[in-house]
């Protein structure tokens, strides 16, 4: 009872039996099972909570269950988001590299970016992360001010004066948010003047 716990829960999908009441129920393999046990679990402990609140005699501290974390986060083992001239630009050659516009893979959505640069950061994943517009922009706030980070093509650019406000740890965007190289340097220009402890890092 009591105390703060965190836990990682690795499950692979092994199909259930087509014969089982699993399958039938509509729980194609154990992986699927496990999430529902998770999320049950959470909603029986919030009942417990607040039906044990409904009993507490007057002057007894009520626990409020609004403020607890019943949540988790799933993820799927997958190769990385960046194509090989990200990691090994010097193998390639100049015909290859000139029909890559791009080091991303074209699947990768912005919160597959997030969770990779998280890991690359040594950031747990279990950190409070908030998604907030700006300037028509989708920034990501990670364990508040720690990681801002924008993925978004072709970004406004006053959008780097309202995050260098912010102040934060790190701050990270995609190699193709930016027109030109000229931008990326004034990136680092207003960083100086606003914020200059913030670490910048550019995929």
């Amino acid at each position: 009872m009591g105390g703060n716990r965190k836990y990682i829960m690795v499950q692979l999908p092994e199909e259930t039996d087509l014969d089982s009441e699993a399958y039938k129920a509509g729980y194609k393999n154990i992986f699927e099972i496990g999430r529902e046990r998770i999320i049950r679990a959470g909603k029986k402990i919030k009942e417990e909570l607040e039906n044990k609140n409904k009993q507490q005699k007057l002057g007894e501290g009520n626990i409020d269950a609004s403020k607890l974390d019943f949540g988790f986060r799933v993820f799927k083992l997958d190769s990385t988001n960046m194509k090989d001239v990200y990691y090994n630009p010097k193998e390639l050659s100049k015909d290859l590299l000139s029909k890559i516009e791009k080091n991303i893979k074209e699947d990768r959505t912005p919160e597959d970016l997030l969770i990779q640069v998280m890991l690359d950061l040594g950031l747990e994943l279990s950190h409070k992360i908030e998604q907030k517009d700006i300037l028509g922009n989708r920034v990501f706030f990670v364990e508040d001010n720690s990681l801002v980070a924008c993925f978004d093509e072709n970004i406004n650019f006053k959008i780097i004066d309202e995050i260098a406000k912010i102040q934060p740890l790190k701050v990270v965007f995609r190699d193709s948010s930016f027109k030109d190289d000229k931008d990326k340097i004034n990136i680092e220009e207003r960083f100086k003047r606003l914020s200059s402890e913030t670490i910048i890092k550019v995929l």
